[in-house]
Formats: C-alpha cells, sequence, structure tokens
C-alpha cells in the first residue's frame, strides 16, 4: 500500500477516534445533527425556530459531507445527516446505515466571492478571474478541498468550464470545507474564492465582500439530501419533518437555496 494513501487512512482513523470521543452522547440530551457546511446560517435559524416552536433542542455540528458520511461509517452518534451531495446519503442508505433514502431539501449554488480591496471583480463568468491569472493579479484563490467537500468538486467543475482548471491549480488554497474557504476568502487570505452561495449571502461574513453567482449550468447539481440515521429518536424525528415545513422552506429559500420543488 501506498505509504501515503496508508498515513492518510491512519490520520482519517485518528481524527475520527478524536471525534467520537468530543461528543458523547448521554440520555436526554438533544440528538446531533451533521450538517454540510454551507448550511451554517440556514440552519441555525431553521434550529431556533423549531426551538421556538417546540421547546425542543437540537445539536448542530457543521463540516464537510465526505468527512460527515466517513464519520457515520465509523460510529459517530449522529442522529440525522445533512449532506450537501444527495449521493452520501444514498451510499449509507444502501449500506444500512440510514433509515431510508431520506429526502432533498434544497439545491445549492456556488458564487464567486471577493473580500473588501480585492484587485478582482465579482464576475460570475469568471471573464475577470481569467484576466487576473494572465496579468498577475490572482496570487490565492480558496476553495474547498474536492477530495470530500462537495462545493469544491463543483467549484473544480466550474473552473474546468471555464478552461482555468490547469492554469489555477497552483494557487489554488483548500479549505477543509466550504465555509473555512469562505472565510479565507472574505478575509483576504486570497484575493478571490469560488464558494457557496449561501455563505456569499451571510452576514456574518467580513464586511465589504462581493459576490456574483456563477451560472448552474458549469457544474453537475449540487442537490442536497438529507436522512435519519439508525439512532435517530423522536426529537430527530420531529426536527427532520421541520426541515420540510413552511417555515423552515422559507429561511432555506431567502438563504439562496433553490427548493427542490421550485427548480426551473
Amino acid at each position: 500500500m501506498d505509504r501515503r494513501l496508508s498515513r492518510r487512512r491512519l490520520a482519517f482513523a485518528t481524527a475520527a477516534v478524536a471525534f467520537l470521543s468530543a461528543f458523547p452522547l448521554y440520555a436526554g440530551e438533544p440528538p446531533l445533527v451533521a450538517a454540510a457546511a454551507d448550511l451554517q446560517p440556514a440552519l441555525e435559524a431553521i434550529a431556533a425556530a423549531f426551538t421556538a416552536e417546540t421547546g425542543e433542542t437540537v445539536r448542530l455540528v457543521f463540516g464537510s459531507s465526505g468527512n460527515f458520511a466517513r464519520q457515520i461509517r465509523q460510529g459517530a452518534p449522529f442522529a440525522l445527516f445533512l449532506s450537501a451531495d444527495e449521493q452520501y446519503v444514498l451510499e449509507l442508505a444502501r449500506d444500512g446505515l440510514a433509515r431510508d433514502e431520506g429526502a432533498l431539501y434544497a439545491v445549492g449554488r456556488i458564487a464567486l466571492l471577493v473580500p473588501a480591496g480585492s484587485p478582482l471583480q465579482p464576475d460570475g463568468t469568471l471573464a475577470d478571474l481569467r484576466a487576473a491569472l494572465a496579468d498577475g493579479r490572482l496570487k490565492r484563490l480558496a476553495i474547498a478541498n474536492p477530495e470530500h467537500a462537495p462545493y469544491g468538486r463543483r467549484a473544480e467543475e466550474a473552473l474546468r468550464h471555464a478552461g482555468l482548471w490547469e492554469a489555477v491549480r497552483n494557487r489554488l488554497v483548500y479549505g477543509e470545507n466550504v465555509a473555512q474557504a469562505a472565510q479565507f476568502a472574505s478575509t483576504g487570505a486570497a484575493q478571490a474564492g469560488i464558494v457557496a452561495y449561501s455563505l456569499a449571502l451571510s452576514p456574518k461574513l467580513t464586511p465589504g465582500t462581493a459576490h456574483a453567482l456563477i451560472p448552474a449550468d458549469w457544474h453537475q447539481p449540487l442537490n442536497q439530501r438529507m436522512a435519519l440515521l439508525k439512532s435517530a429518536g423522536p426529537v430527530a424525528e420531529r426536527f427532520y419533518d421541520f426541515l420540510r415545513a413552511p417555515a423552515a422552506r422559507a429561511i432555506f429559500r431567502r438563504s439562496g437555496f433553490v427548493l427542490p420543488d421550485e427548480q426551473a
């Protein structure tokens, strides 16, 4: 076996053990929800609305969908998984780790995000990014790691569509997840980033950022699917149902997501 691959698998296993010990479950505690990083602004608002309506709470953990899927396979005590790529949920269901194939809850979009003072323009066609590569204005471009982050894979697909992937590869800065990539871009650690539209809209970003949507047909759809896992109890079940209720749908919509039954 390749030594680098062995070290990588060992690192994943070590991280998983640390993760499991960090989130012990005790009787009566709120269920643990694993959610893709692009969901943080929307899901925090939805969880608050759920608590206001029911008096019940959930614990939200945000990260990359691929890492969560791996942790679930290693026994992480999640009750509900909201993935940015439906394939992770479908594979968990196929292998008996989720109750069923769950439901689509949103379709994501990607955007070019630039910080205040960036020499780049927020141009969704990436024309200015192309020019910045040629004239030296672009030193670093942030994206999520395509190895395990769906938004990173879609960023790569968009760059390939524009014919820029090979030219930009040595200037990429990888976030562990799309929220970290957005942080790199919004704080000026990179001159720009290709990130989740939902995060580009977030008021929590560093002030002065600007963004532009990248055409949806430049990449594969970001069909986002959720499913209850085997350990889910009544509170997780009620939160799962709430995520498809009108109040949650409205929050997803204003957070920049397309609802699955409202696609053009």
